[in-house]
């Protein structure tokens, strides 16, 4: 008989949605790629618990390329409101960088003016397109872990299949 899976969508969903947010939180950010594994050792976890078969390392890979993907999406979005601390963040460290250099790269200031913009929807598009792979790629590595991790379940015998342990000496070979 066939066990029921569940399906990887809720796992996915608040593994990459809990990356995700870690992701886009400045000075919790640095951590960002380790997020990304945790985000999908959590969904790998969660997707294990809620179902009776093991958890292969194909099911924790796929897992885990959807958790990435979920947590490009939420990054990219939460990480909007803090463009203005970043770069405001950014012109504080170049005025007091250009203090104690005396020559500055040409174009810098031109640059910092550039950013204060913000941030267009090509950028945007193309800064999630790039988030998503990278982090698809680091949580099929989480998958791939919390698979080896959580995945081990024994699975009960089938109804009707005789158990090895409980037969007797005259069924048994030499």
């Amino acid at each position: 008989m066939i066990q029921q899976r569940p399906g990887m969508l809720r796992p996915a969903l608040a593994g990459g949605i809990a990356a995700g947010v870690l992701t886009a939180v400045p000075f919790v950010n640095c951590f960002c790629c380790l997020w990304i594994i945790g985000g999908a050792m959590l969904a790998a976890y969660l997707f294990a618990k809620g179902s009776p078969a093991p958890l292969t390392p194909g099911d924790g890979a796929i897992l885990g390329i959807l958790t990435g993907i979920v947590a490009a999406v939420a990054d990219s979005i939460l990480s909007l409101p803090f463009e203005a601390m970043n770069r405001e963040f950014v012109q504080r460290f170049m005025d007091q960088f250009s203090k104690f250099v005396e020559e500055m790269p040409s174009g810098w200031e031109r640059w910092l003016d550039q950013r204060a913009g913000g941030v267009s929807p090509a950028w945007f598009l193309l800064g999630l397109l790039a988030s998503a792979v990278i982090y698809a790629a680091f949580g099929a590595l989480g998958g791939l872990i919390g698979a080896s991790i959580f995945g081990r379940k024994k699975v009960p015998p089938s109804r009707g299949a005789p158990d090895e342990t409980h037969q007797d000496a005259s069924h048994r070979q030499p």
